[in-house]
Parts: structure tokens; C-alpha cells; sequence
């Protein structure tokens, strides 16, 4: 299937069809010098189908996990780019998930102010939701993507069939932003997720998804107002994750915790857990309330006023977005989901 994002001259293709990274080439030039980003748990034989495709393909691999979100290896990248000659006319190529995406991304935006930057998601998270929309960033002091640019990619190419080779966790972890994505615009979603099989249904996951958030983001590329509410779960779920030093669980995990006290319906707050429970998801934890807090003033979206706009979801297909006191909103994370 294609859809296609239309942001005026930044608008690009987002292909979602099995086989297609074996095609990238046919879709994009990659007869250029193209950087290869991804990391060490991408399998190599995806890697090798890309660099196959490319002109002049330089891999990095980075190590995996959240924690190469960071200066460091930003600096690293940007820096094999500069010692291999690349030029405003190259690429960048992320080849993984949700970090590789954003931290290539970023290195995209930023080496000479600006190179092409094409987006191969391998993961759940990434063919879900991050691989389009254009947020790129990277992780500072603890903080969530406290450092980034707006910087849509040339092309989006999500090859299904790579999900297979994901473990069973990974692959749930990713599904949380589905979840999200049915619980504030797409009521029919949220009940696939409650009636089918979700290996069975992958193919119609990505794409309700997809069409959601690309509906949004054309609305409001830069979020200045209802992109937001894609925001639904990560205020508090980035807090759980930072305080959880970017450790035992996942962004998807700490997406799907975050969203819990935002849902204000009992009835789809005891939906969603069963939910999780069917997926796997955790759906409850104890967290220090203070530390949160902490984490939460860090936060981009804490006004100059200390107030903070969080996202809420009143019922089923909806979402509202309100602006709350820090002390208002530690009685939602004293609540929270313990």
C-alpha cells in the first residue's frame, strides 16, 4: 500500500508493502554516497539487501537500546559522514527502529544544514509511528529528546516482513502506539486489538495507524496545536522511562503505563487493560511520584507559567487537550497505575 504525506514541497511517499526493502533502490537514488544507519540488533541480511542497493554505502552500527540516543554517538555519525566526503547531494539511510530512526534523522537534518534522509523501519514502534512525521532527536542528561529538529524524511519504506524476525516483546512494544492511536481517533482499531489476532492483522495495524497520524501531522506539522494529542501516554510515559534510567522497559511499555490515568472513562480504562493483558503489556507499576514530577519539569512541554499541556481521553475515538498545574498533575501521577 502507499500513502503519501502532504507537507507541500517537504510531501513524501510512505510505502508499506513486503518485499520493499529489497527495492529501495527503485523507489529513491541511492547511487550516492548513502550512510547506512542501524544497529546491532538489525539482522545483517538487512543490512547487506541495502548496501547491495547503494552506490556507495557506508554502514554504521551502533549498539542497541535507548542509550545511543545520545551526543556521543550522534558526534559519531556526523563524523563518519564528514571522514567519507558526504555532500549535500547524499543520504542518510536509517535501517532499524525507533532510535536509529531518530538519531539518523537528526544527523540528517543537521550535517550541512541538510541531506536526504530515507527511513526503512524494521520494528513494530518504528512502521507504527515514528518512522513518519518528522520529529528527530536525541536524549540528554536522562531526558527524552530533549535535543532534535523537525526534518521530514525523502521516503518512508516499512517492509512487514521484517517484523518477523522481531522477539515477541519487541514486536508488542511497538503495537502500544496502534493502541494509542485507536483509543483517541479510531474506534474500530481499538476493537480489532479486542477481537482479532494481531500477528494476523499487522498488515491493517500499520495502516489504520499510519493514515491517523498522517491525517495529523498534515494538519499541524510542527505541533503547534492538535499534533499533540499524539502526544497521548508519553508526558508521563517518557517520566516512567527516565526515571526508569532508560532501563528494564521499553518506550512502548512506558507509552502504554503513560496512558492509563490520561483515559478519564472507567469502562475504557478497564478495556485497555484487558488489552494489554491479551497483548502482554504491562498495565500497572510502582513508581516514586516525586521523581516523576522531577522528570516531568524537564520536560518540553513545561510552560515558561510551570503549567504543562497533557492529553486526555474523555471516551472511546476522542482526545482533548488541557493545560494543568504541576500540582494538579501530581495528583494524576499519585493516582497513576499502581
Amino acid at each position: 500500500m502507499k500513502l503519501t504525506m502532504r507537507l507541500g514541497v517537504r510531501s513524501y511517499d510512505i510505502i508499506v508493502k513486503r518485499g520493499v526493502l529489497k527495492r529501495v533502490g527503485q523507489l529513491i537514488n541511492l547511487n550516492r554516497r548513502v550512510l547506512v544507519v542501524s544497529d546491532a540488533g538489525v539482522p545483517k541480511k538487512y543490512i547487506k539487501t541495502v548496501l547491495a542497493q547503494c552506490g556507495q554505502g557506508v554502514p554504521v552500527v551502533l549498539p542497541q537500546g535507548e542509550g545511543s540516543k545520545s551526543l556521543e554517538h550522534f558526534g559519531e555519525v556526523l563524523g563518519v559522514m564528514l571522514e567519507h566526503g558526504f555532500t549535500r547531494g547524499d543520504a542518510v539511510l536509517a535501517l532499524g527502529g525507533g532510535v536509529v530512526g531518530d538519531l539518523a534523522g537528526f544527523a540528517a537534518a543537521s550535517y550541512m544544514r541538510g541531506v536526504s534522509f530515507i527511513n526503512c523501519p524494521t520494528t513494530t514502534l518504528s512502521q507504527i509511528d515514528s518512522s513518519i512525521g518528522g520529529k528527530t532527536a536525541v536524549n540528554l542528561n536522562g531526558t527524552k529528546n530533549i535535543i532534535g529538529a523537525f526534518y521530514q524524511p525523502a521516503l518512508v519504506a516499512a517492509d512487514p516482513d521484517t517484523l518477523k524476525t522481531l522477539p515477541e516483546r519487541h514486536f508488542v512494544n511497538g503495537l502500544a502506539e496502534a493502541v494509542k492511536a485507536g483509543i483517541i481517533a479510531d474506534e474500530q482499531l481499538f476493537e480489532l486489538f479486542e477481537t482479532e489476532d494481531v500477528h494476523e492483522k499487522i498488515e491493517e495495524i500499520l495502516y489504520r495507524s499510519l493514515v491517523m497520524k498522517k491525517n495529523v501531522v498534515e494538519q499541524d506539522e510542527r505541533e503547534i496545536g492538535m499534533r499533540a494529542v499524539l502526544n497521548f501516554g508519553h508526558t508521563l510515559g517518557h517520566a516512567i522511562e527516565s526515571a526508569n534510567h532508560l532501563g528494564d522497559l521499553y518506550h512502548g511499555e512506558c507509552v502504554a503505563l503513560g496512558m492509563l490515568p490520561m483515559i478519564e472513562q472507567p469502562s475504557l480504562r478497564r478495556r485497555t487493560r484487558a488489552v494489554y493483558k491479551k497483548l502482554g503489556l504491562p498495565s500497572r507499576i510502582r513508581y516514586d511520584g516525586d521523581a516523576i514530577c522531577e522528570f516531568i519539569r524537564h520536560d518540553k512541554k513545561l510552560t515558561a507559567d510551570g503549567t504543562i499541556r497533557i492529553v486526555r481521553a474523555p471516551r472511546l475515538g476522542e482526545a482533548r487537550l488541557d493545560q494543568i498545574t504541576m500540582q494538579q498533575l501530581r495528583a494524576i501521577v499519585r493516582e497513576g497505575v499502581q
